[in-house]
């Protein structure tokens, strides 16, 4: 909640749902959606996450933790639910489920899951530029953002080594 006390760069992220149906062109041999192609739509619902936080530019520095959980089937609905659950000062982490969903029958699974670290910039000079502060309303968005920062800190490591 954005109280008075709080600056007004300092936001609540909403959460992103996006839907889709799998068709015969996105599957395998195996009848299955290709990896790449779950990949592309959990990158399209991190930037509009990531957009409607922050308001500015952005793009994709890295994926990270991603799972494939079970397989999605040719005629599927998939949704992606997406949401800022981390930010420093130009990076944003995202966090993407991709639920798949019987168009039939209306069973709903986890399929895969998700993090994406995205970073704003300054058209201008297309240098990365600072984001608001990100306003931890309850006891799951404060776990969600330690999980935030340990991906974060994963990320700060590999880029050392």
């Amino acid at each position: 909640m954005n109280t008075s006390s709080e600056p007004q760069n300092a936001r609540v992220a909403p959460e992103v749902h996006m839907a889709d149906i799998v068709l015969p062109n996105q599957t395998n041999n195996h009848g299955t959606m290709f990896g790449g192609d779950v990949m592309a739509f959990m990158d399209r619902a991190a930037a509009i996450a990531a957009l409607r936080f922050c308001r500015q530019p952005v793009v994709t520095a890295s994926t990270e933790r991603l799972d494939f959980r079970t397989p999605i089937q040719n005629g599927e609905i998939i949704e992606a639910v997406s949401k800022v659950i981390y930010v420093g000062r130009t990076s944003l982490i995202v966090r993407i489920h991709i639920y798949a969903e019987h168009p039939l029958i209306g069973d709903r699974r986890l399929c895969t899951t998700g993090y994406f670290s995205m970073v704003a910039f300054d058209q201008k000079n297309g240098q990365p530029c600072p984001v608001p502060r990100l306003v931890l309303e309850d006891d799951a968005a404060r776990a969600e953002w330690a999980l935030g920062e340990e991906v974060r800190q994963s990320i700060n490591a590999r880029r050392m080594s």
